[in-house]
C-alpha cells in the first residue's frame, strides 16, 4: 500500500512551533461509537517525547456505553482486569492543522497494549486488517462518505436544558438543492467547507436537504483509512464549529418521524497499477461482480457495523430513501446497494449507513463482505430494475436487536473479523438494547399518563 502524504509534515509542525503559530497538538482515536478520544498536549513536549514514543490512556475508552458508563461483558477491559493502559501511538500520516482552533495540530493514533500487539477491537485496527486483506490480493479501497446532518439555531446547552424538545432548525422547510435554503445558513456552511479545507479535506459541494434545517457537505473520495480519519475529524469540528456559532447540530439517524440522517457510503477498488478494479469492458469486472454479491450476502449479518444504535433501525421506512430491501440495481435509490458511475469510476454505494455510524466499522464491512464474495466465487443475482421497496427481496435488519442476533451468530463475520471482534461488539449491541429496554420515553408517557 502506497505511504500517504499527509496535510501537514512532522517539519512543518516542528518549524510552525518554534515560529509561536502551533502550540496545541491534539492526540486522538476513534472509540466504539466513532467519536475522537484523547488528550491536547503541549506542541513542544508531544514533539520531545509522544511523537516517538506515544502515550497512554484507559483501556475502558474501549468498553464504555455512549454515556462513558462502565459496562460489563468486555474480555479486553473490566473491574476484574483493573481498567490498566493501552498505548496511543501517533500516526504520522494523519497530522493536520485544526483551523478551528487557534494553534491547534490533530494527530490521530493506533491502539496498542504494553508488548506492542495491536488492540484488535480498536475501530481504527478493525479497518486497517481488512484492508492488508485486501492488500494482500492486489487491491486498495477508495471509499467517499456522504454525511447529512440538522442544523439547529438553538446551543447545544439550550438542547440540553430543554430535553432537545421545542428546538428551531435552521430552515423551516424542505430545502432539497434549494439555492435560497442553504443561502440562510450559508455562514455556518462557509465555515465548515472553509475550515474543513484547512484541516486538509477536498471539500466538493454543500446542498440542502428534505428535513427543515438538514444539510449535507460533501468531501472528495480517497484512500479508505484516509476517508474514515477525515469522517471522524469533520463530524468532531462540525459539531464545534456550531457550537462556537452558538447553533447545534445532530447527526443522529433519526431526529424525528421526517428524513433521517444518512451516511451513504461509497467504494470502489484499484488494482496495484492505480487502475479501476471494478470496470471490465463496458461493464462491471468479474471482481466487482463477486465483490457486489459479497454485499449482499453479508449485508444483513454485517448490519450491525453499518446501523450501531437502537436510532439506526428508524430510518428503514418504505418510500423513505433509507433502504429497507437487501437489493442492487443500477442507480435505484430504492436499494440497499446502488452501482453508480462509469468506467474508472464505476463503485457501489451502500445506503444502510445514517449519520451515526462508525466509518471504520462500516468501511471494514464493506471490504470484509466484498472479500467474502470474491474468496467465494458468489454469483452476483440480476438488478432490481423497479421498486425495492415492494419487490420480494430479504429485508434489512428492523431492529438492533435482531441486527445483534445475525452478527453474534455469523460464520462470515467471525471468519472476517475474528471471535473476539464479533464477541466486544455483540457486547455493545446488548449493553445499548439493556439501557433502552430499561428507559421510559416520552412515547410511552404521552399516551399512557392520562388515557390508560
Amino acid at each position: 500500500m502506497a505511504e500517504r502524504t499527509p496535510p501537514l509534515s512532522i517539519e512543518e509542525l516542528r518549524a510552525l512551533v518554534a515560529g509561536g503559530e502551533i502550540d496545541t497538538v491534539v492526540l486522538a482515536f476513534p472509540d466504539m461509537q466513532g467519536r475522537l478520544q484523547g488528550k491536547r498536549f503541549a506542541a513542544s513536549f508531544f514533539l520531545d517525547e509522544v511523537l516517538d514514543h506515544g502515550t497512554e490512556g484507559c483501556n475502558y475508552l474501549l468498553a464504555v456505553d455512549t454515556e462513558m458508563n462502565t459496562v460489563d461483558g468486555y474480555e479486553m477491559s473490566s473491574w476484574d482486569r483493573g481498567y490498566g493502559d493501552f498505548a496511543m501511538r501517533p500516526d504520522p500520516a494523519t497530522l493536520r492543522r485544526l483551523p478551528w482552533h487557534p494553534g491547534s495540530a490533530l494527530i490521530m493514533a493506533d491502539l496498542a497494549w504494553e508488548d506492542g500487539t495491536p488492540v484488535t477491537a480498536a475501530p481504527r485496527q478493525i479497518l486497517r486488517r481488512q484492508l492488508e486483506r485486501l492488500a494482500g490480493l492486489g487491491y486498495t479501497a477508495q471509499a467517499g462518505t456522504e454525511l447529512e446532518f440538522i442544523v439547529f439555531k438553538d446551543s447545544y446547552e439550550h438542547a440540553w436544558d430543554t430535553g432537545y424538545r421545542g428546538l428551531t432548525p435552521a430552515n423551516q422547510y424542505n430545502i432539497d438543492y434549494s439555492i435560497l435554503g442553504t443561502g440562510r445558513v450559508e455562514p455556518l456552511l462557509r465555515r465548515l467547507r472553509n475550515e474543513m479545507a484547512g484541516a486538509g479535506l477536498t471539500v466538493e459541494s454543500a446542498k440542502g436537504e428534505c428535513n427543515p434545517g438538514q444539510h449535507e457537505i460533501a468531501f472528495r473520495y480517497t484512500e479508505a483509512l484516509r476517508t474514515c480519519d477525515q469522517h471522524a475529524v469533520y463530524k468532531t469540528g462540525a459539531k464545534e464549529i456550531a457550537g462556537q456559532e452558538g447553533m447545534a447540530l445532530t447527526f443522529m439517524a433519526k431526529f424525528n418521524e421526517k428524513e433521517g440522517n444518512s451516511c451513504h457510503i461509497h467504494l470502489s477498488l484499484a488494482d496495484e497499477d492505480g487502475r479501476s478494479a471494478m470496470a471490465g469492458g463496458d461493464g462491471m469486472s468479474e471482481v466487482m461482480r463477486y465483490f457486489l454479491a459479497g454485499q449482499l450476502a453479508a449485508l444483513r449479518d454485517f448490519s450491525l457495523l453499518y446501523a450501531p444504535n437502537i436510532n439506526s433501525y428508524k430510518r428503514f421506512q418504505p418510500g423513505s430513501f433509507a433502504p429497507t430491501a437487501v437489493a442492487w440495481g443500477h442507480d435505484n435509490r430504492t436499494c440497499a446497494l446502488r452501482v453508480v458511475g462509469h468506467g474508472p469510476s464505476l463503485r457501489f454505494e451502500n445506503r444502510l449507513p445514517g449519520g451515526d455510524v462508525n466509518p471504520y466499522l462500516a468501511v471494514a464491512g464493506l471490504v470484509a463482505a466484498g472479500l467474502y464474495g470474491v474468496e467465494q466465487r458468489l454469483e452476483l443475482p440480476e438488478p432490481c430494475t423497479g421498486n425495492a421497496y415492494t419487490a420480494e427481496y430479504d429485508h434489512v435488519p428492523t431492529t438492533l436487536r435482531e441486527a445483534a442476533q445475525l452478527w453474534e451468530t455469523s460464520p462470515i463475520a467471525k471468519a472476517a473479523f475474528g471471535e473476539d471482534v464479533v464477541a466486544h461488539y455483540a457486547n455493545m449491541a446488548r449493553v445499548e438494547l439493556a439501557a433502552f429496554d430499561a428507559a421510559v420515553t416520552d412515547w410511552e408517557l404521552r399516551r399512557s399518563f392520562e388515557r390508560l
